[in-house]
């Protein structure tokens, strides 16, 4: 676990992979003054998204990562996250799973947003996937990331109801906004105890 022994704040990096929702709430989160983390960093696998967009206006330092070669491309980040004395990655709708190798060497210092109520409906097409099974409730949680996918312990959920008029976007945009509120929360229950 992240240790905060006489230091004021931990060097975090952000992992996208589209518009960057999740990192606007962890940067605006970032610097409110009770608040124990620094962005760094922030790694993405796609050039031209809005995240790397709103990253580098904020002068957060940017890295854009080709996973064609998955090795490759972790051994970069691997480099990069050393150079910025990273402490703590969240994975913020980075669409890429990371290897077993990268998870363990990083254990317990790798965090994820997923858009359902785990253990239900890990992977992918979460929202359609509830409204299929007619679900009542659908949700997110804030978890560690292990090798197993979306299967690591959890460290805060969040409901949101389904309506009857909901489709799988309409579902998924009212989960995105309680996403960017939970994602903070989560962290600052994290690291309460530094």
């Amino acid at each position: 676990m992240v240790k905060l022994i006489g230091k004021k704040k931990i060097n975090c990096a952000v992992f996208i992979s589209g518009r960057g929702s999740n990192l606007k709430s962890i940067l605006s989160y970032s610097k409110k003054n009770n608040s124990k983390i620094n962005i760094r960093l922030v790694i993405c696998n796609k050039p031209s998204v809005n995240g790397v967009n709103f990253a580098k206006k904020n002068k957060i330092e940017t890295k854009i990562v080709n996973y064609k070669n998955k090795y490759k491309a972790e051994k970069k980040i691997t480099n990069y996250l050393k150079k910025n004395n990273i402490e703590l990655i969240f994975l913020a709708g980075f669409m890429k799973i990371l290897s077993k190798y990268f998870v363990n060497k990083y254990k317990n210092k790798i965090i994820n947003i997923h858009p359902s109520l785990l253990p239900k409906y890990k992977g992918l097409n979460t929202h359609k996937r509830a409204i299929i099974n007619k679900e009542k409730f659908s949700g997110c949680t804030v978890h560690f990331v292990t090798e197993k996918l979306d299967s690591g312990r959890i460290i805060l959920q969040q409901k949101v109801k389904i309506l009857s008029t909901d489709d799988y976007k309409s579902l998924s945009k009212r989960v995105l906004k309680v996403e960017n509120k939970l994602y903070p929360k989560a962290i600052n229950k994290l690291l309460s105890n530094f």
